[in-house]
């Protein structure tokens, strides 16, 4: 790793955009588009000169977006906010994808592009050349409204909250009972929270029949028979295909689920219950209390940053600058969008982490992850061009993953308890088992949803049904009497909503981050440094070689997964003595 990427949020400064410019309306944003139309590319300097403006005017573009984005999901219920990032989506959206086609055809066309280094430039021109073939005009209106009715999912989500022992929690705030050793009482809450969902079970269902139309008819319009192989095409997957998915799918059903099957049948007889039912499947199995690491938000972060320190210094770096510049949003509170993220900041060089904490072990996980994705975020941005920056889902989730492991033998910073510590990293361990079917179910139902585009809402419920069943063939868990609430489990899953076909890749990923804890075990800090020179390389490589630079296999075949599931399975073995 350079000691350029190691730097720590170095704002670019500007060279074709003026210092003060503000992104306000087109009108101030189309003068510098247009001059880089008309410029002409006569040699390969000027075409670099080009690619360098375009870039900085991008990255200026993109996170003007990028806080609007934030901000909206901090509250909801502000208008102002709200209006913002609807104003860039219908107003600025659309004429910069206009734009965007145009320059990509005035690169291509350039004789001087076949100059350009290819180990940097040929990821970026083959995406370049991939966005002019499924460039549509037609489809310019129904991204805008594709981006509106996804952003309803989160306002929709963010409003919910319930009620209990006279105190209003968040759904997310809530869940915390469901960890009660008190049957009882986290019966009483799940339903509480069931109903409350229930409320709004038809608004979802309909919002996605809006949002499957329209994604199928921007699929038509491009050429495609259905939105999954348009999706595919869009997203760059170059490295594997539909049908590697469901080789994916069928593994996980083989090798996976009997295994967590079987954890949740130890877990129904350290409980005791029969039947064992959906409030049964987070308490702790020995009645302990659930585990509070931390007190609040900054106690999280304080706590995350000695972590990292005790992983890579650079890595606490990080989170220490973001907490500097106020970059950091992780409390739970009416009105906030659901789930969480971190978002690149593209001109600044920094981050901004958002979710939804609430006291939870889960959030120390959460945050953890999200981590990596800063991390990342500061380690690539010494690439260039923007374009350089904006590595893959497949590789982005192996940053954050691997950070959850990484960190698990230093939770004793949230954990002085050892008892505790050790309850909070088998949870991890039992939580990769668990997440790979689940992530095989919302994968297989995506594609059959936009492979049979005119489904009922009732085929779409019989067909969710039926894939759970298949990954929960031999699970003991009683849904008896709530099946509506297993019918529409889905919509707790916000990918679906708003980033369709984005989820896989945090199976591909998860693999790849237990052969990366693999390889510290065996390593020790050779395999940090081998993941600070995978990930600083943007996406400037093949993600295979991205992989192999981090020292693992991008590979998620059958004996790949039961490899990776044995040696899961012998690191879990510790936990349980």
């Amino acid at each position: 790793m350079s000691n350029e990427a190691a730097a720590l949020g170095v704002k670019k400064v500007r060279q074709f955009v003026p210092a003060d410019f503000i992104v306000t309306d087109w009108a101030a944003l189309e003068p510098f588009y247009n001059e880089l139309l008309e410029r002409p590319l006569t040699a390969l300097f000027a075409v670099q000169q080009w690619l360098r403006d375009r870039s900085e005017l991008d990255s200026v573009v993109s996170e003007e977006y990028r806080w609007r984005y934030i901000n909206m999901t901090r509250d909801t219920r502000d208008l102002e906010t709200t209006e913002k990032l609807q104003f860039y989506y219908k107003e600025l959206d659309p004429k910069l994808n206009t734009y965007n086609f145009k320059l990509n055809e005035k690169l291509v066309a350039s004789p001087f592009i076949d100059e350009l280094d290819p180990n940097q430039y040929f990821i970026y021109l083959r995406n370049v050349r991939k966005q002019i073939e499924l460039y549509r005009e037609e489809n310019l209106p129904l991204f805008k409204e594709l981006k509106l009715k996804e952003n309803e999912y989160a306002s929709i989500i963010g409003n919910m909250e319930v009620v209990y022992q006279s105190k209003t929690y968040t759904l997310q705030q809530a869940s915390k009972y469901l960890k009660n050793p008190d049957r009882n009482v986290r019966e009483e809450v799940y339903r509480i929270v069931s109903e409350r969902r229930h409320t709004d079970q038809q608004k979802l269902d309909d919002l996605f029949d809006e949002l499957i139309k329209l994604r199928h008819q921007v699929a038509l319009n491009a050429g495609f028979e259905n939105f999954r192989d348009y999706k595919f095409a869009s997203m760059g997957r170059f490295d594997y295909t539909p049908d590697d998915c469901t080789a994916f799918h069928n593994s996980v059903a083989e090798v996976v689920t009997p295994v967590v099957a079987n954890l949740v049948a130890k877990r129904k007889d350290k409980l005791g219950v029969d039947p064992l039912r959906p409030w049964d499947l987070d308490v702790d199995t020995e009645g302990k209390q659930a585990l509070k690491p931390y007190e609040d938000g900054a106690d999280l972060t304080n706590k995350t940053i000695e972590v990292l320190d005790s992983v890579d210094h650079y890595f606490a770096e990080c989170l220490s600058n973001m907490k500097e510049h106020g970059y950091l949003d992780l409390d739970s509170r009416s009105g906030k969008a659901p789930g969480g993220y971190n978002m690149t900041l593209p001109e600044t060089g920094s981050a901004f982490i958002f979710m939804n904490s609430a006291g939870s072990d889960r959030d120390v996980k959460t945050m953890v992850h999200e981590a990596g994705h800063a991390v990342h975020s500061f380690l690539s941005h010494h690439q260039e061009l923007m374009y350089f920056r904006q590595y893959p889902s497949e590789v982005a989730e192996l940053a954050s993953m691997s950070m959850e492991l990484f960190t698990m033998p230093h939770w004793s910073v949230f954990y002085a308890d050892s008892e505790e510590l050790k309850q909070s990293q088998k949870l991890q361990l039992e939580g990769i088992l668990k997440v790979l079917p689940w992530i095989a179910i919302i994968d297989k139902f995506q594609h059959w949803i936009y492979t049979n585009p005119t489904h009922t809402q009732q085929q779409r419920k019989d067909t969710w049904l039926a894939i759970y069943r298949e990954f929960h063939a031999s699970d003991p868990t009683n849904w008896n009497g709530l099946e509506e609430q297993l019918a529409y489990m889905w919509h707790k899953q916000l990918h679906l909503f708003e980033v369709p076909f984005y989820y896989i890749e945090y199976g591909m990923a998860q693999l790849g981050a237990v052969a990366m804890w693999r390889q510290m075990l065996k390593h020790g800090h050779h395999a940090i440094e081998n993941y600070k020179a995978a990930l600083a390389l943007g996406y400037t490589r093949p993600i295979g070689e991205i992989y192999s630079t981090a020292g693992v296999e991008f590979r998620f075949d059958k004996d790949y997964i039961n490899e990776l599931v044995s040696f899961l399975l012998g690191e879990y073995a510790k936990y349980e003595s």
